[in-house]
């Protein structure tokens, strides 16, 4: 492998496996601090194992084809099953790498060979670019996690990189390319952020190094709202920056926090720093979330594109909680000594964090894949 002087900075060759939201050393910690009865790491742990998508009783549904949002033909909406698994395939593949019983990644790898030898399409209105996006990213994590399982067959294991790479990454290119016809600015930023997700996921699962790049690019140069300089629109003298959402409701505002946190750890766990790009530009952003979601004001500009104009900020959804924030607080805080404390409220409130199904049984509850105190605490 090659690397330049600049840590953290230039891709490797190859790439590192498992490396996508968590790499070998990672789960080295949480496997040595769970077998010590170390907290917070405990209390992560203790979340992980009492949820149900964690347990061996749990059953994959897997269907041909995936609908969100209903379309012209007024097909049935069954994402359900395909958000319930992507949350059991990684909480079961967790569980599995921090006991070491195989009777976990058995489980697991179950249910990727369900859909693996099922799903062929993913229908629906426009919603469906959100579920390719999403469930991508969860999908090829949960793969990432299990490609280590040596009792998984390799057949079925490309088989399960097949499927990601026909069904799911066609419509995230699809969709940061040409945006379901819609103008440039239309779709808000966590439609994009959403597909970026599962495209750098699928890239490093499939040891694709163009469609880890095309990722990579879109973050730094795409033209739709979740490219760095779009969603973190507007940066203030005191360090803070207006994010895109902001002005819409802050459910979404910080659904944007948990897509961009998984953006940039995958690529972080590859060699490249997102996280300090154009100086902790995402700190920024991140950080202004925090502080309105915790309660307090934050400096707000009118936003405007070819659809909205927002003159405040929105207060639809504030304090809304999402499993995000020790990823955030122990990268930045922890790992790199800056200064966040908003972050820092906000992962401290919410330990310790749970996952798919502990913040409800709707699609939100599962747009992250959570269980941050577990994974992400450093020390």
């Amino acid at each position: 492998m090659v690397f330049s002087l600049g840590a953290m900075s230039v891709q490797a060759e190859s790439f590192v496996h498992p490396g996508a939201l968590h790499t070998a050393a990672d789960f080295d910690r949480m496997k040595t601090k769970v077998a010590q009865g170390a907290q917070p790491w405990l209390d992560g742990w203790n979340v992980l194992i009492k949820n149900p998508h964690a347990s061996l009783n749990w059953t994959p549904r897997a269907v041909d084809v995936v609908y969100r949002g209903k379309d012209a033909d007024g097909h049935h909406e069954n994402y359900g099953s395909l958000f319930n698994d992507a949350a059991a395939a990684y909480a079961l593949a967790l569980r599995w790498k921090i006991s070491g019983d195989d009777a976990y990644a058995d489980k697991a790898v179950a249910i990727l060979d369900a859909w693996s030898g099922k799903l062929t399409e993913i229908g629906g209105n426009s919603d469906r670019f959100l579920a390719s996006g999403i469930y991508g990213y969860q999908f090829a994590n949960a793969a990432e996690i299990l490609r280590t399982y040596k009792k998984w067959p390799e057949n079925n294991f490309d088989r399960f990189k097949t499927m990601m790479l026909s069904v799911f990454y066609p419509m995230n290119h699809d969709f940061l390319v040409r945006h379901n016809d819609a103008k440039i600015d239309h779709y808000w930023a966590n439609w994009d952020l959403a597909n970026m997700d599962s495209m750098i996921a699928i890239g490093i699962l499939a040891d694709r190094r163009d469609i880890y790049n095309e990722a990579i690019d879109y973050f730094k140069h795409g033209k739709g709202n979740g490219s760095i300089d779009h969603v973190i629109w507007k940066i203030y003298p005191e360090g803070l920056g207006q994010t895109q959402e902001s002005g819409r409701d802050q459910g979404h505002n910080t659904l944007n926090v948990s897509l961009l946190g998984a953006f940039c750890q995958m690529a972080w766990n590859q060699h490249d720093d997102l996280f300090g790009y154009e100086d902790n530009r995402v700190l920024k952003g991140i950080e202004y979330i925090a502080k309105y979601n915790l309660g307090q004001d934050v400096p707000y500009t009118p936003y405007r594109n070819s659809d909205v104009t927002q003159e405040v900020i929105a207060s639809a959804g504030r304090g809304d909680t999402r499993p995000v924030w020790e990823l955030f607080y122990n990268h930045y805080v922890v790992l790199k000594g800056l200064d966040a404390p908003y972050i820092k409220m906000f992962a401290e409130k919410l330990r310790p964090e749970g996952g798919g199904g502990n913040y409800g049984p709707n699609s939100g509850g599962f747009d992250q894949l959570g269980y941050g105190t577990l994974t992400y605490t450093l020390q």
